[in-house]
């Protein structure tokens, strides 16, 4: 029974999602294509996911590894930035206070106006997409880990000070053990950020990942591979979530939680 509710019922929600597709492309008409025509169209992409026949002209794991690859840099540059600005905001109550305000400010600034300040700053497009996509994911690593800290329990920093702990051990042994729940939260959101991100910034700079073909496709009039790249994003992020989560889980499980 388990398992017929773990597979079953998820596999009977895609059968309805799909039939509710086509019986709304049947009723209403419109431009958009049904299920059976985006899978005529997009098979050779699907069916040879690796083909090269130029950079506009590939298959789907392509695409999708060529978004994956600049993601994760944007990714671990957000990280890189985020943990250390987090653990400052959240043992420094004077930098917390002065920068609070910067932060919220640019805090919602979206991609679409990241990216030419990352032009003019950085003079190309790759160094500004990197740029980009880790001033939109990293917010949520800082603003979590800095919650993290602040809600370090008051008993195990007087434990720590009654050991005269050095500073690093203070952090190593007490601060980040305490904040590794809040870490991952930030992490997971972050890297939903950077995945949505992607998005925006290909179709903007032309790379050739799978939101230039998406926007290549929109202005060819191929619906049918506009689909396709809705549901290559859809998975591909519904993976990398499910991959943070196993990563906690090990994490948590190497620290005995």
């Amino acid at each position: 029974m388990s398992a017929l509710r773990r597979f079953g019922q998820p596999l009977l929600g895609l059968c309805i999602g799909i039939a509710l597709w086509h019986l709304g492309c049947t009723i209403f008409k419109t431009n958009m294509p049904g299920p059976w025509a985006t899978w005529e169209a997009s098979r050779p992409l699907i069916v040879d996911p690796l083909a090269w026949r130029g950079a506009m002209d590939q298959g789907i794991l392509r695409y999708s590894w060529s978004s994956l690859k600049l993601v994760m840099q944007g990714y671990g540059l957000a990280l890189l930035i985020g943990i250390p600005l987090g653990f400052a905001l959240g043992l420094s109550p004077g930098f917390r206070r002065s920068a609070d305000p910067i932060f919220q400010l640019l805090r919602p600034v979206s991609p679409l106006a990241w990216l030419p300040l990352g032009m003019v700053l950085l003079d190309r497009s790759g160094p500004a997409a990197l740029f980009t996509i880790a001033m939109c994911a990293m917010w949520p690593t800082v603003l979590n880990i800095a919650a993290g800290v602040q809600n370090v329990p008051q008993e195990q920093i007087n434990v720590a000070r009654v050991l005269r702990l050095s500073p690093w051990r203070r952090f190593s042994r007490i601060l980040v053990p305490a904040t590794i729940p809040y870490m991952f939260t930030g992490f997971r959101v972050s890297l939903g950020i950077a995945w949505l991100a992607i998005v925006a910034v290909e179709m903007l700079t032309g790379a050739s990942g799978l939101g230039g073909f998406l926007w290549a496709e929109y202005n060819a009039l191929v619906y049918e591979h506009i689909i396709l790249c809705i549901f290559a994003i859809g998975v591909i992020g519904l993976l990398m979530d499910r991959c943070m989560s196993l990563i906690e889980a090990r994490f948590n499980a190497s620290l005995g939680r």
